[in-house]
């Protein structure tokens, strides 16, 4: 399985980047699959997460109106839409899979296969 996160960047606070993940290797389709972040010094935090079907979501209270999940099981691929960045989304960012039976997972112990990780940088 490998999963390839890309596009993320550097930019100004208020502006916008959309984050990419490339699915191998596994049945895209019938696994959920999130986005967690880490910054330096800190723990690896949920940020968003989708069913497989797309149907149903979860967000950080942190994010919640400024970042859309989204998925295209046509293409194996994940998308997370940040709007209105700000300074302290700064950090890594990681697509993770969850291929287990659970509809929507939100523990990260639930996530099986991980990116590599796109680093999002906001300057004040």
């Amino acid at each position: 399985v490998q999963l390839q996160a890309s596009g993320g960047g550097l930019v100004q606070a208020g502006g916008s980047l959309r984050l990419s993940c490339g699915a191998s290797g596994l049945t895209f389709s019938y696994t959920g699959m999130g986005w967690f972040r880490q910054a330096p010094g800190r723990e690896r935090d949920l940020v968003a997460a989708v069913s497989w079907g797309g149907t149903r979501t979860f967000y950080a209270v942190s994010v919640k109106g400024r970042f859309t999940i989204s998925r295209d099981n046509s293409k194996d691929t994940l998308y997370l839409q940040m709007n209105s960045l700000k300074p302290e989304d700064t950090a890594g960012y990681y697509c993770a899979a969850d291929p287990g039976p659970m509809i929507l997972a939100t523990d990260a112990d639930e996530y099986e296969y991980w990116g590599q990780g796109t680093q999002v940088t906001v300057s004040s």
